[in-house]
């Protein structure tokens, strides 16, 4: 067989690639790990007795927002990266905006208290609960997210992992929130933003072994 006929041959049928299939891939894995989380916490922990009160709502609210502003622009980004070559489209500074922000509250909310409650504002009443809990609760959806990414054949598996974590904890804090009555933003900021800081180091240790391919 000649060169052009070779060419020809291999040149047949061909489809064009679909660009959206990794974005597709990630967000199942993503909607499928919220219901996980939300069905974890719900069945492991209960929901918070306050919750369908103004003075339980708002608090769980401004907690699913400092969630979400971790995951949504995560999310995007992780979807990037899973494509060979997404690391030069990467910008970490909108993942450092909302921990930034809810630290700078969390010091202003404390030096606006006296200091006989900054022990409470700080711990709670289950810091522990809560360090335990986010992690453990992200072993699922980091599961699925690293399961979605292999298929894409990511080439950053440093930082796609460190991703898949951050979206990981981020998830598994907004589902926690469900539960939790802690809601000093002091507490938010230190054990929702450590462990959700956690998550993302332990995806960046993880992610070049999990992710080879």
């Amino acid at each position: 067989m000649k060169t052009d006929d070779l060419i020809a041959l291999l040149a047949t049928n061909l489809e064009p690639v679909d660009h959206r299939r990794a974005a597709r891939t990630v967000a199942m894995a993503l909607v499928a790990s919220a219901v996980a989380v939300v069905a974890s916490v719900v069945v492991a922990l209960g929901f918070r007795p306050d919750a369908p009160r103004l003075g339980g709502i708002v608090p769980l609210l401004l907690k699913l927002a400092f969630a979400l502003a971790i995951v949504v622009p995560a999310a995007i980004h992780l979807m990037r990266l899973a494509r060979p070559g997404g690391e030069r489209r990467l910008s970490l500074t909108m993942f450092a905006l909302p921990f930034v922000a809810v630290m700078l509250l969390a010091a202003f909310n404390l030096a606006v208290a006296p200091r006989s409650h900054w022990n409470s504002m700080i711990l709670g009443g289950q810091w522990l609960k809560c360090l335990v809990s986010i992690p453990l609760i992200a072993l699922v959806p980091f599961a699925a997210i690293v399961w979605a990414v292999r298929r894409m054949a990511p080439t950053d598996l440093w930082r796609t992992g460190a991703l898949a974590g951050l979206v990981a904890g981020s998830l598994s804090a907004a589902g926690y929130a469900l539960h939790c009555v802690d809601d000093s933003v002091a507490f938010v900021a230190l054990w929702y933003g450590g462990t959700i800081a956690l998550c993302a180091l332990a995806g960046w240790h993880l992610g070049p072994r999990l992710l080879r391919w």
